[in-house]
């Protein structure tokens, strides 16, 4: 028989807990709360693959948010997430309209085209929002056997670039896409900043103006990892279970996924950890407005702060606090905050960039 007593290690720390940037909200660390609620769901056994208590009271607390009728599926990451949630809103021979900047687009490898077997038609924008007079640019073709069916519009609350699309604006966007026999896809990264930007509920701008199916965010609001797909019209996919499975999403311990979303969506602290993260990149959009040679790019309205510096002002910089350029050759950077962004943290960095542009 195994001895149960703990077994002592020499794990030890490997980096240095005092040490902050703004390169992204995935830098940070778990919320303790989140950490709490692992712990608890660690306890004994349960069943696999889904079929555990913490994943079907996930159902519930996501009715509560969206209402009876949707259906939640944990999976490991934002890329699986959207390819498995493209995958299940179009044919084979389907093709989605998203903009240019879209995380899809450039951030996640090819992976919607090359593991979801999907055409990506992209319309550059000027702040990362679609209009429905940008969908149109690629909204054609529909009888043309040469041309991917466009099939799917994909937008992204709040954007790459850290602008907000309004109700209205999704609304406006539904409408015109489901107008033309299209269905809607939200990329919800970020879901939990756009909702606290705009101070309404997530439904607000998801099933309460028809999207389809939703990318839910964890791991940028303080998940340890894990995002969702969330079908908010059932009619519009079918076989999604099948679909995760094929698209290697199924977790076999998914209650360990469930109780994260369960510890930030039961009471509130999705939105305290999106507030705190916006309020952050406001104070530090603010104390960077006045410093001679910074240029902030776009309205700041979620968690994120573009600018544009001298590029030997960033290289710098990057020397004292990590974060990236966005367009190395404009000299465009990006600063994210995060939940555990302190107002400390901000005051050091505006400091530091204040010393490097007088330098």
């Amino acid at each position: 028989m195994a001895d149960p007593r703990p077994v002592k290690t020499d794990a030890r720390r490997h980096h240095d807990p005092a040490v902050r940037g703004f390169a992204s909200d995935n830098y940070a660390g778990v919320h303790p709360e989140v950490l709490a609620a692992l712990a608890v769901a660690n306890e004994g056994h349960q069943v696999a693959y889904g079929e555990d208590e913490y994943t079907e009271h996930l159902q519930r607390i996501m009715h509560s948010h969206f209402g009876s009728s949707v259906q939640v599926f944990p999976v490991f990451n934002g890329t699986g997430a959207n390819v498995t949630a493209l995958q299940a809103l179009t044919d084979r021979w389907g093709a989605v309209v998203c903009a240019e900047s879209a995380h899809i687009n450039v951030d996640e490898g090819g992976a919607p085209e090359r593991m979801g077997g999907l055409k990506l038609l992209t319309v550059p924008t000027p702040d990362g929002k679609l209009t429905p007079e940008l969908v149109d640019r690629q909204a054609w073709g529909w009888e043309d056997e040469h041309r991917a069916m466009p099939q799917v519009v994909s937008l992204t609350q709040n954007t790459e670039l850290g602008t907000v699309y309004t109700v209205d604006e999704v609304r406006a966007l539904v409408e015109h896409a489901h107008g033309l026999g299209m269905k809607v896809h939200l990329d919800g990264a970020r879901i939990a900043n756009a909702a606290a930007a705009l101070d309404v509920p997530m439904r607000a701008f998801t099933n309460a103006v028809g999207v389809d199916v939703l990318t839910l965010g964890g791991t940028k609001n303080g998940m340890l990892f894990g995002e969702a797909v969330v079908v908010l019209n059932p009619d519009a996919v079918s076989h999604m279970k099948h679909v995760r499975k094929m698209s290697m999403q199924l977790a076999s311990k998914m209650r360990f996924l469930s109780v994260q979303f369960e510890a930030l969506l039961a009471k509130d602290l999705w939105l305290r950890n999106a507030r705190h993260a916006n309020a952050m990149a406001q104070r530090l959009a603010e104390g960077v407005r006045g410093v001679d040679g910074v240029e902030i790019l776009y309205p700041v309205q979620a968690n994120a702060v573009f600018a544009r510096l001298p590029q030997e002002v960033t290289r710098r910089l990057q020397k004292r606090f990590r974060f990236y350029f966005w367009d190395e050759a404009a000299g465009d950077v990006r600063w994210m905050c995060s939940f555990d962004t302190t107002e400390e943290d901000v005051d050091a960095f505006v400091q530091a960039l204040k010393e490097e542009s007088a330098a």
